[in-house]
């Protein structure tokens, strides 16, 4: 039985092993590999991993559970346990005993999910491929491809390529959650250093284009970056972007040209 503090952190664990196996093979591990595993709870993922003979760290926030697997797991000299929050872990210097092109697995919820990712994507050590267990409805939407773009498959689709592996029913977790997940992999594609200026044009762009995402795109940007509406007019003439055009409309391609040539004009 979960504990209240576990509840408290909106804690689930997977049970089920046929999935364990799905992500094991998705994540395509080989004996020398590194792996950051984020969240390992009480250790069921974490001990198929082992087999692999990869190098484990594996970062837990609960101090209780911390304790649990240093117990479980204490003669295992391919396991390095880390207490504390992940996005803490990736901001510390803690971090650096990755290996550049480690792999991070984990099954994260869905607050952390565009976050994680840009932590992870945006240091300077980097993965070479990324394998999460995140909720159903937040796997599709990271899917998401015109007419039903939104904040979250921009900013997940400007770093890497998702995938959907499988589906995971809400019985495969104790205690059962209240939705259904998915196991997804994420490939990185915009992973160099020289990227992190592109990034941060990106996002100032995105994330004006979706702050009121029924209004239109040429008015989110003239009002949340202080744009004249002719400027961008011109500048959606020139992409071919049409003038009513909603935030959901651009693929991901048409908001990197975008954001490349705005950056230089806001005010």
């Amino acid at each position: 039985m979960a504990t209240k503090k576990q509840k408290k952190l909106g804690q689930v664990f997977l049970k089920d092993e046929k999935v364990v196996q799905k992500i094991i093979q998705a994540a395509e591990i080989k004996p020398k590999d590194q792996i950051l595993e984020i969240g390992p709870g009480k250790g069921v993922l974490t001990e198929f991993l082992l087999k692999t003979g990869a190098e484990i760290i594996a970062v837990e926030k609960d101090p209780e559970l911390v304790e649990f697997l240093k117990n479980i797991f204490k003669n295992k000299s391919n396991l390095n346990i880390i207490q504390g929050d992940i996005r803490d872990f990736l901001k510390s210097t803690e971090y650096k005993i990755l290996n550049p092109g480690y792999k991070a697995i984990g099954n994260i919820p869905y607050y952390l999910t565009s976050h994680l990712i840009r932590l992870l994507l945006e240091n300077s050590i980097k993965p070479s491929l990324i394998v999460l267990m995140i909720q159903k409805e937040v796997a599709e939407r990271l899917m998401a491809k015109p007419p039903k773009m939104n904040l979250l498959s921009a900013s997940v689709q400007f770093y890497a390529k998702p995938e959907i592996i499988c589906y995971v029913p809400k019985t495969a977790f104790h205690p059962e959650p209240k939705v259904d997940s998915a196991v997804i992999t994420i490939t990185p594609i915009n992973t160099s250093s020289e990227d992190k200026k592109q990034a941060e044009i990106f996002f100032t762009v995105v994330k004006a284009g979706f702050k009121q995402p029924r209004k239109l795109l040429i008015n989110n940007l003239s009002k949340n970056i202080k744009m004249k509406k002719d400027f961008l007019q011109k500048t959606f003439s020139q992409l071919n972007i049409p003038l009513n055009a909603r935030a959901q409309n651009l693929s991901i391609e048409e908001w990197v040209s975008l954001s490349s040539l705005l950056i230089k004009n806001i005010v």
